[in-house]
């Protein structure tokens, strides 16, 4: 664009030079031709005159170098400034990046002025549209991060009602057989002649105890919803729910904090919700292999009373979370039934609350527990 005007300029400068050259050379022509012939040859006079004669294409050098300077900063100041300025606007909304301080309308003629003004409202146009647009986008993906937890629900909510119908067809007729066998297997063991026998027999205990906890979840999980929530104390519980677990194998090299809203009553059931809370704090010593601190949080917001268990084990991989509310589902391999969550979930929702899961911000996982206030 300088260039540009550069050149322009120097066409100008060098036709103002031309044309003051043709109005002028008859006239100093024919002072020179007088002076000249008024003037003896070898006087000072004549030397003066030589001189002018030397100086004039110097003169109209400078002329042109003067007009030119003069013509490039009228037509920067006029035309160059107003078009750049135009120019980095239009490449600006051809980046869709629209700056209002580059989109002021600057001097440089009606015609630019107008065409500023015009690239300034079609600006403002493509900026409430970019806005526009961006509300409707993040709309459009809490539509979809809503649709998607309801497609979740659901399909969790089928499976518990299959797993349901099946534990009302089975479970009872499954656990009457494993009490039996229980009883004789205690028996058994009692009279066992060689410790390799007894050692066979507790084996055969353990997996048969562990057989009764799958049909005693299938029962939980088959067992119609019937709760009538009322108000609790919620610290109470928790207070209770850890000094029941504080005995139990996973937990003798944890250490349980307690962080409690003192009188936070919530509308829920004591035997549902001390369930759900042993489950998770068993599950966050089992995540840490038994070493590490399990942290209890108690608050009341907008949403209701929260509760929340928080440990520092490795957290949750993506691949788990999805499926971490499945029936059946497990991390534990043979040490786990996968329906301790899903049970926890139900009873959860039975009382008009819901659990949730999530990583904490550093290592370890969160589990939430909300159930509406009493």
């Amino acid at each position: 664009m300088k260039w540009r005007i550069a050149s322009v300029a120097f066409l100008l400068g060098s036709l103002c030079t031309g044309l003051s050259w043709l109005s002028l050379q008859p006239v100093l022509i024919r002072l020179l031709e007088v002076g000249r012939r008024l003037a003896a040859p070898g006087s000072h006079d004549s030397e003066v005159l030589n001189q002018v004669r030397g100086f004039l294409p110097l003169a109209l050098a400078l002329d042109l170098v003067a007009l030119t300077l003069l013509a490039y900063v009228i037509l920067d100041l006029t035309v160059g400034r107003p078009l750049r300025s135009t120019e980095a606007v239009v490449e600006q909304l051809g980046r869709l990046e629209l700056d209002p301080h580059q989109l002021a309308p600057s001097q440089g003629g009606p015609l630019l002025s107008r065409m500023q003004r015009a690239l300034q409202r079609l600006a403002e146009a493509l900026r409430l549209e970019q806005a526009l647009t961006r509300a409707q986008m993040s709309s459009l993906r809490e539509t979809n991060d809503r649709l998607s937890r309801a497609q979740t629900d659901l399909v969790s909510a089928e499976r518990l009602a299959t797993v349901g119908r099946l534990a009302a067809g089975v479970a009872h007729e499954v656990g009457n057989p494993l009490a039996g066998i229980l009883g004789y297997l205690s028996l058994a063991r009692m009279k066992a002649p060689t410790p390799e026998l007894k050692d066979y027999l507790e084996r055969i205990d353990h997996e048969v105890q562990r057989i009764d906890r799958i049909v005693r979840g299938l029962l939980d999980l088959g067992r119609p919803e019937t709760s009538s929530p009322g108000p609790v104390e919620v610290g109470t519980v928790v207070e209770t729910c850890v000094r029941l677990v504080r005995a139990a194998p996973e937990l003798t090299g944890v250490t349980v904090s307690l962080d409690l809203e003192p009188g936070l009553v919530a509308r829920a059931e004591t035997g549902p919700l001390s369930q759900i809370l042993i489950n998770l704090l068993l599950n966050a010593a089992q995540a840490m292999g038994g070493q590490g601190r399990v942290n209890v949080v108690s608050r009341r917001d907008e949403g209701g009373v929260r509760v929340m268990v928080v440990d520092e084990g490795p957290g949750i991989p993506a691949e788990v979370m999805s499926r971490l509310f499945e029936p059946f589902f497990t991390t534990k391999g043979r040490q786990g039934t996968g329906l301790g969550l899903a049970v926890s979930l139900r009873l959860a929702r039975g009382m008009g609350g819901s659990l949730a899961a999530e990583n904490g911000v550093g290592t370890g996982a969160r589990f939430t527990v909300t159930l509406p206030v009493a």
